[in-house]
């Protein structure tokens, strides 16, 4: 006869990530011990073991936890046959062709954004960073495509309690206005960065979806005086066209 060998811990930090997993902005410890029928004590010690090791990821302002990268990571190792780099590698190099600036791949991690891959732009001068760099939230046309996956009401708890940083004389500090931002970048699926976060820079980011929820952003970033009026327009097309063909081969990847 064999016995099973018994873990509760493990089980109980696989019931505290299924309850993180559930909960869309987050949840707080006493959320969880009620939630599961444990003490304080006990969530709290192995919350605090599944944070050291990047599982999960807690606000400091609203004492809140969410997956973190690590379990990103671990599910991308899983499904292999649908990894995200693979997948969107093809279009982010189609459409730097065609926009003719360099391509950067990112996904949400707490209040940065972590660079998964770039297709750096042919010129000579360009704009690019390692692979792995994370940003600021906050920082100009990706921060917003991020918000606006969230209801207005979230946002403003979120930024309510801390001041809109400055970045450049561009930098949107005013709360009303920075969330204007945010509702057009929903109600038109793309976000717009004009010398927010850098000088002399512009960006366009749009959403990826993977099974009708925000995964990931892709965003296309260059100097302003090659990135005027007339070509941020005719990338807006590019961008949006680019995200959704990700987000069908993530889909497709997934039903295979």
């Amino acid at each position: 006869m064999v016995t099973k060998y018994k873990a509760p811990t493990v089980k109980k930090a696989f019931q505290i990530l299924r309850l993180i997993s559930r909960a869309d902005h987050g949840i707080r410890i006493s959320n969880l011990s009620k939630g599961l029928g444990l003490s304080k004590s006990t969530v709290h010690g192995i919350t605090a073991a599944l944070e050291e090791q990047g599982a999960i990821i807690r606000d400091p302002r609203t004492k809140s936890y969410t997956l973190g990268l690590t379990l990103f990571e671990l599910g991308r190792a899983a499904y292999s046959r649908v990894d995200l780099k693979d997948l969107a590698r093809p279009i982010m190099e189609d459409l730097m062709e065609k926009a003719e600036e360099s391509v950067f791949l990112g996904v949400k991690n707490g209040d940065r954004v972590t660079i998964l891959d770039i297709v750096e732009s042919m010129h000579d001068l360009k704009i690019t960073s390692p692979i792995g760099t994370s940003l600021p939230l906050l920082a100009g046309a990706i921060g917003k495509v991020f918000l606006a996956s969230l209801e207005d009401k979230e946002v403003k708890r979120l930024l309510s309690s801390k001041q809109l940083p400055r970045y450049t004389e561009n930098t949107i500090t005013d709360l009303e206005h920075y969330l204007a931002e945010i509702r057009t970048a929903r109600e038109k699926g793309y976000a717009t960065d004009d010398e927010e976060y850098i000088s002399g820079v512009r960006a366009l980011a749009a959403p990826v979806m993977e099974m009708n929820h925000l995964m990931s952003a892709i965003w296309v970033v260059g100097f302003k005086p090659s990135m005027d009026e007339a070509k941020m327009s005719a990338i807006v097309k590019e961008i949006k066209y680019a995200a959704e063909a990700i987000s069908r081969r993530i889909r497709k990847g997934y039903k295979e």
